[in-house]
């Protein structure tokens, strides 16, 4: 889906009010959320690189910590969607 912001999904189609873009640069996929009740979350997130949410996804598991940031970052959605572009 793509909108004025960019193209995006939903990280959790249960929760639309979540969307996450994804964009190319620098020759990397770049993600970047926003969420419709919280403009905050847009403007104070910068766009993230795929290889940033996979080193945070190992220091989760480092610390033994269960949640796993790359459920959210679909690096093989991003791919499709901006294949599509």
């Amino acid at each position: 889906m793509k909108d004025t912001l960019g193209v995006y999904y939903y990280p959790n189609p249960q929760h639309p009010e979540n969307r996450m873009y994804v964009r190319r640069f620098g020759g990397r996929i770049e993600f970047r959320m926003w969420n419709r009740d919280d403009a905050q979350v847009w403007e104070k997130h910068n766009w993230l690189p795929m290889d940033v949410i996979r080193q945070a996804a190992q220091m989760f598991r480092a610390m033994g910590k269960e949640s796993d940031p790359t459920t959210l970052y679909d690096e093989a959605v991003a791919q499709r969607l901006l294949s599509e572009e």
